[in-house]
């Protein structure tokens, strides 16, 4: 069951989910439109050739910042990955799910690839992996509603939640774009499960 915009408001009085900053009218029907942050990640083409999911990728990724005011233009076929302006966080007995808008989608601009997810427990700026799927350039600018928030409340409580040791959580509470940790998946108890 998606909550409604009053029971958002209850949730959030209740302490649990925290949006952080709220901004005025953001609260629609049954979701609650986020933000774009001013921290990007882009991958650098120049001396890569090939992404090895088995191998961490940070050095293939350059970091962009736009400041108020300033736009970032994400090309046609262009990806990257952005933040929501929000922290947004959800308690042990909720998930959050986070949805483009249909006037971005429009446009040829898709918001997440696949990670659209709130684990219960977790506590961070959501992760935008945005691609220009359409064949114009298409400005971004700091702070413009970029995205919406749903909610769902769990059944009962998650007795592992993402913020909990032991998981495996790899973005936890994350402030700022990460590359991807995939490659993590291929390493347990020290030693290398590998496909090659």
């Amino acid at each position: 069951m998606i909550l409604s915009d009053k029971d958002i408001k209850k949730a959030l009085k209740e302490g649990r989910i925290s949006i952080d900053p709220l901004f005025p009218n953001s609260i629609q029907p049954a979701s609650v439109d986020v933000h774009l942050g001013p921290d990007f990640l882009i991958f650098r083409t120049d001396s890569h050739v090939c992404i090895d999911p088995q191998e961490p990728i940070d050095d293939m990724m350059e970091e962009v910042r736009i400041n108020e005011g300033r736009q970032f233009i994400i090309h046609p076929g262009q990806f990257a990955l952005g933040m929501t302006y929000e922290i947004i966080g959800v308690a042990d007995d909720m998930v959050g799910r986070l949805e483009g808008k249909s006037s971005l989608g429009r446009i040829g601009l898709i918001i997440h690839a696949t990670a659209g997810y709130l684990d219960p427990g977790n506590r961070l700026k959501m992760t935008l992996e945005l691609h220009n799927v359409s064949n114009l350039p298409i400005k971004l600018y700091y702070k413009m509603p970029i995205a919406q928030m749903s909610f769902t409340p769990l059944s009962s409580k998650a007795e592992h939640p993402y913020n909990k040791e032991g998981l495996n959580s790899k973005y936890y509470g994350a402030m700022k774009p990460q590359a991807s940790h995939y490659w993590k998946n291929f390493k347990k108890n020290n030693e290398w499960i590998t496909f090659k």
